[in-house]
């Protein structure tokens, strides 16, 4: 492990890393809420089935 060529391979990547404008920003948790709220709905409709079905949980 080579700790010299490790950290300068970090300095590199945050040099090249930028800081995200508001639009891109509101973007991405629009598309990251969209993405929970998908999830979560399809465990609520599997969860709903599995309980009105017969042998359900």
């Amino acid at each position: 492990m080579d700790v010299k060529y490790d950290l300068n391979s970090y300095v590199r990547v945050l040099k090249l890393a930028s800081t995200p404008s508001w639009e891109e920003f509101s973007q991405i948790g629009l598309i990251a809420g969209a993405g929970i709220f998908l999830v979560g709905f399809m465990g609520f409709v599997i969860f709903a089935l599995m309980s009105f079905l017969p042998g359900g949980v």
